[in-house]
């Protein structure tokens, strides 16, 4: 199981909640001009055919195939978890998606559509989206997705407690969610729309990973704004010195309006060029999505053949 404390070296910014306000609010500021001109810069590097081969396939093992609606059942679970293993039945060459992610109450039934498959099930908890109920449900929601054989929860910070300002409780929180979710592996969503500011998602992100979080989140999918190339290039910062740091390394998972391939590619070119080569793996890096799969699908069948397929190629689900 990750650890749930922070790494030595930085356990001494964690012991009171003067000491993680002194460190959060001493990281370098952000030069929002200069990371937007980056962002933008790497979101205009062209990859040739055979890179963008390759590119295609690794961003389908990237995606977390996600149905996070109220009017969601166990047939439209059941069907995406087919289509998350098996993303084009008439191609054996592609590859599985990561991770199936449902609610709560549909892990189960992603766990048995999943079995025997490597694929993984991921489930949100803490109250998602709003984050907005007691510490003691927030558990008990966490330690339900693992029981129900979750292999990742996906939890929410509460943001107002962090742009209160009390870091530490927040840290408290992620922690505690971190050892209730035993040995499933945690993303930590950030909710960057609502955090405001760049120096508050680079707070936000170090916070996170001092807790102990597998992987930091950019979005729930369900405010305005979601996964955007400057949040995640800043997250992808974060990650880079958290590790140089301590020596651990943490995954990125952006999430929520990444739709075509186009979009797909631009998120790897971001993470080779400011994390490295090492996160780029399914291990490391996810992506979010619900349709992104059949735009990858699709441009993956016009490499192959010249030409699109007609509407039926991809399922809707």
């Amino acid at each position: 199981m990750p650890p749930t404390a922070p790494p030595a070296a930085l356990a001494d910014v964690t012991a009171s909640d003067a000491a993680l306000r002194r460190y959060l609010h001493g990281l370098p500021g952000v030069d929002a001009v200069g990371l937007d001109a980056r962002a933008a810069t790497l979101g205009t590097r062209s990859i040739k055919t055979t890179a963008k081969a390759e590119a295609i396939d690794l961003a389908i093992s990237m995606i977390d195939l996600t149905t996070l609606e109220g009017a969601d059942t166990p047939g439209k679970v059941r069907s995406l978890c087919a289509k998350g293993v098996r993303p084009d039945p008439s191609d054996p060459g592609v590859p599985h998606v990561a991770a199936i992610c449902v609610y709560p109450d549909m892990a189960a039934i992603a766990k048995a559509a999943l079995a025997g498959s490597p694929v993984r099930v991921a489930s949100v908890a803490t109250a998602f989206p709003a984050g907005r109920a007691a510490r003691p449900v927030k558990l008990a929601d966490t330690r339900d997705a693992v029981a129900a054989g979750a292999d990742e929860v996906d939890m929410v910070i509460d943001r107002g407690a962090f742009l209160s300002g009390r870091y530490l409780q927040v840290f408290e929180e992620i922690a505690a969610v971190r050892e209730a979710a035993g040995p499933a592996h945690l993303k930590v969503i950030l909710e960057n729309g609502e955090l405001s500011t760049y120096d508050n998602i680079r707070r936000a992100s170090w916070l996170a990973m001092l807790a102990g979080a597998d992987f930091i989140k950019t979005s729930t999918g369900k405010v305005s704004v979601n996964a955007t190339l400057p949040n995640t290039l800043l997250m992808l910062e974060a990650v880079r010195d958290f590790r140089a740091a301590t020596g651990r390394q943490v995954g990125v998972k952006p999430a929520g309006g990444i739709r075509t391939t186009k979009d797909a590619i631009k998120y790897l070119v971001l993470v080779n060029e400011t994390a490295g080569a090492d996160w780029l793996s399914p291990d490391w890096f996810r992506l979010g999505a619900s349709s992104l799969l059949n735009d990858l699908l699709m441009q993956r069948q016009k490499l192959a053949t010249g030409r699109y397929s007609g509407p039926d190629y991809v399922t809707v689900d």
